[in-house]
């Protein structure tokens, strides 16, 4: 019988669940059963790409952002105990499931309590150091205490430069058996014909995702340019719409992204790690807005804009005007590089 491997992702925006569609696949591939593992829009857009694929919910850790950026470590200081029940919850959760379904490998994607002694369990993080300014030692120090549970470490990226996650992902002297597998994207660089002149690519937890979307109708509703905006609201049906000559979705599917983004000649979104590395494999050209507050992204927002790559802007920032930068920017240009997937998945 083909070994059963949960695969398990954080529910904090898409990132984490759309990185985990390649791995599903190659798993299928190499003749394993995957066992899909999450909660809220993660599990429901899994479900939708792998609708003949079991799953199961997991406990959701139920964090918010704050409305404003500069109180995003006090709410999440705040919401500390709620997340630490979560993660028992969850440690309780994976014993049953491992149990009901037969489990005979993990591969959690920041999901912090999904791991197990008993089986070989592999935790996917770019977070090797964690980010949380003046507090950065300690939450750094803590993430990897919870990664040294797992009897692997998967960074999705590559080891040497030029790379995707900078400091994030690189760290010098740790205690932990880690692998660069390689950028993750479910998607792949096609040449087609322009369609859209600018896609507007949202995703995030809420409220910044909504405020976000606010803003941009705004900015965007007397532009005459070739727009697709997609909202990044995973439902149970598709809608499109037509408004002040944008064409609106509230999600597209794997196939219907890859597509769209190939014929966008600009994409504006958010600088998750996830995003980055789907540009990087599209090679395409971008502007970013990090959610306030976030300092990962805004880490990666400002390292990509000093290396000339994307340029960037605060959310209240923004304005039309400043797309025109992005003229003086080289893009992600097509980064290559295939995971090993066959030998990463010996561990099991």
């Amino acid at each position: 019988m083909n070994k059963r491997i949960l695969v398990a992702p954080l529910n904090w925006g898409l990132g984490h669940a759309t990185r985990c569609i390649p791995i599903i696949n190659h798993l299928l591939l190499n003749n394993y059963t995957p066992v899909i593992a999450s909660d809220g829009v993660a599990l429901a857009l899994l479900q939708k790409e792998f609708p003949n694929v079991e799953s199961t919910e997991l406990p959701s850790y139920n964090i918010k952002y704050a409305k404003k950026g500069q109180y995003f470590k006090l709410k999440l200081l705040k919401d500390s105990p709620k997340l630490v029940n979560a993660i028992k919850a969850e440690k309780k959760a994976t014993k049953r499931i491992i149990e009901s379904h037969n489990i005979d490998g993990i591969i959690s994607d920041n999901r912090l309590g999904v791991h197990s002694k008993k089986i070989p369990s592999v935790f996917i993080t770019h977070q090797l150091q964690v980010l949380s300014g003046s507090t950065t030692w300690l939450s750094t120090k803590m993430h990897q205490r919870i990664i040294k549970k797992f009897n692997e470490c998967w960074v999705p990226d590559v080891a040497d430069e030029p790379n995707l996650s900078g400091k994030l992902g690189h760290i010098k002297d740790i205690e932990i058996p880690i692998k660069h597998i390689g950028a993750l994207s479910r998607f792949n660089a096609n040449k087609t014909e322009s369609k859209y002149d600018i896609m507007i690519l949202l995703s995030g937890p809420e409220p910044q995702r909504t405020l976000l979307e606010v803003k941009l109708m705004q900015a965007f509703k007397t532009d005459n340019r070739s727009i697709l905006f997609v909202k990044g609201i995973i439902e149970t049906e598709q809608t499109v719409t037509r408004q002040n000559g944008m064409t609106i979705y509230n999600f597209m599917t794997g196939q219907e992204l890859e597509a769209a983004i190939n014929a966008s000649e600009l994409v504006l979104s958010r600088s998750g790690y996830t995003t980055v590395m789907d540009l990087s494999i599209l090679g395409k050209k971008a502007f970013f807005i990090p959610t306030p507050g976030q300092f990962e992204q805004e880490y990666l927002a400002e390292r990509l804009q000093d290396l000339k790559l994307i340029p960037f802007c605060k959310q209240n920032d923004f304005k039309l005007e400043m797309l025109n930068r992005v003229s003086e920017f080289e893009g992600l240009h097509g980064f290559k590089n295939e995971t090993d997937f066959k030998t990463l998945f010996h561990l099991f």
